[in-house]
């Protein structure tokens, strides 16, 4: 389904990222004790979770053939009152979607691959090579 390999050497936290064939850097902000060359782990998962809703939505508007001109995807990633890790995401709509379309979107918002995944769960196998 999808495969990647990150790689740190020497510096501090600077982390090579290739997934989908596509390279990336990872890093922690100075606060952290990084160089802040790259967005830091939680980041990479806010950027899957909004690009997968983002895609999804642009592809179930088209399909739909509904005027929705764009998306925009803002996403919080903070501890909750019970102090568990929450993400909040709030989608703004551009184009003439009415009541019924918005609510229909905002539904399909909670049904997206990487939305179920991070809700569900998923296992982790841990091997040494």
């Amino acid at each position: 389904m999808a495969q990647g390999i990150a790689h740190i050497g020497r510096d501090t936290y600077k982390t090579a990222i290739e997934v989908g064939g596509h390279a990336l850097t990872g890093d922690e902000p100075a606060r952290n004790g990084g160089a802040n060359t790259g967005p830091a782990p939680y980041d990479f998962v806010l950027a899957g979770l909004g690009a997968c809703t983002a895609i999804t939505l642009r592809m179930y508007a088209d399909r739909k053939q509904w005027p929705m001109e764009a998306v925009d995807v803002a996403l919080h990633l903070a501890p909750d009152a019970d102090g568990a890790l929450q993400i909040k995401r709030v989608l703004t709509f551009h184009g003439a979607l009415d009541a019924d379309q918005i609510a229909r979107m905002a539904e399909i918002a909670e049904k997206t691959p990487v939305t179920l995944t991070l809700k569900g769960g998923v296992r982790i196998n841990t091997t040494v090579g």
